[in-house]
Formats: C-alpha cells, structure tokens, sequence
C-alpha cells in the first residue's frame, strides 16, 4: 500500500520520492569514510546519530555519473528492517502529500531500464516524481553482474 506522506529529492536532475514513514531523517553530508572492496555505489561509511551507516551513492546506484558533494547534498537516512542505511542523493527538501490517485503502475518499459526499484510514477501538477522501493533500492542482487566484490545478497535481514 503506498502511503500519502513522500520525502522528495532529486538525483541527477530527476525527483525520487520515498515513503515518509521510511525515512528517519535527512542531514548534510559529512566525513564520509572510504571502505576498501565496496561496490562503486557504496561511497564508504558515515558516523549519523551515534551510528556508523553505509553511504549508497544513489547516482551510482542509477548508473549516472558521480558528481561533487556541494552545500545541496544529502544524506537520506532510512531503516529497513532494523538495519539503517544513508542515501546520498544531490539534494533533499520536500515533505509532500502524493494523493494515492496521483500514483500510477510504472509500466514494463520502464521497469525494464529502471530495476526493479521503481514503485510508481506520480504527477503533481506538471512535476513527474518517481515513488521508489526502498527494499528493491537496497537489494543488491537486483545490480548487473560486475558491480563489486562478493556482498551479502541483501542489506535487508532474512
């Protein structure tokens, strides 16, 4: 069931939206720790709330090219599952209400070239906001062959 409440951001020039009640909050991005061996889309580890979390490089993770934290990057901190995970995204600043109606199926096409990530497709007035699934979004057995070392199928517990 996809609830009203979105945290919206943006990602190489398109918005993304998550489910509010997914999200545990939004900070800057600071000191984000490299790891050795991590997927390219991993940027390393950050120290949130008393917490030491991955940093999933969400342009990475949509096969854009990376681009330069600058005062708009963030850091979208969710929880799945008991486990929390940092998104860094270019920019983070919306709290909207999606009406369940403004939502539509994203279609095979383009759940074919997106993952399996995208959960629909939202129109606001003229915007366009893709709604995503955050537990498709962290399952790294949905990444082509070659994106990394050997990880655990999933950050999500079984």
């Amino acid at each position: 069931m996809i609830k009203d409440n979105y945290i919206v951001f943006a990602v190489a020039g398109t918005t993304y939206a998550l489910p509010s009640h997914e999200v545990g909050h939004v900070e800057l991005v600071e000191n984000v720790t490299r790891v050795p061996n991590a997927p390219r889309w991993v940027d390393g580890v950050v120290f949130s709330r008393g917490a030491v979390v991955p940093a999933l490089n969400l342009r990475s993770r949509f096969g854009f090219d990376t681009a330069p934290y600058d005062t708009r990057t963030r850091l979208i901190v969710v929880e799945r599952n008991g486990r929390y995970v940092g998104l860094i995204v270019d920019s983070a600043r919306e709290f909207v209400r999606i009406p369940a109606e403004a939502v539509q199926p994203p279609g095979e096409g383009l759940t074919a070239l997106s993952g399996r990530y995208l959960r629909g497709v939202a129109t606001l007035g003229d915007r366009m906001i893709f709604i995503l699934d955050l537990g498709e979004l962290l399952d790294t057995a949905t990444l082509p062959a070659g994106e990394g070392p050997a990880t655990p199928r999933s950050f999500q517990e079984t």
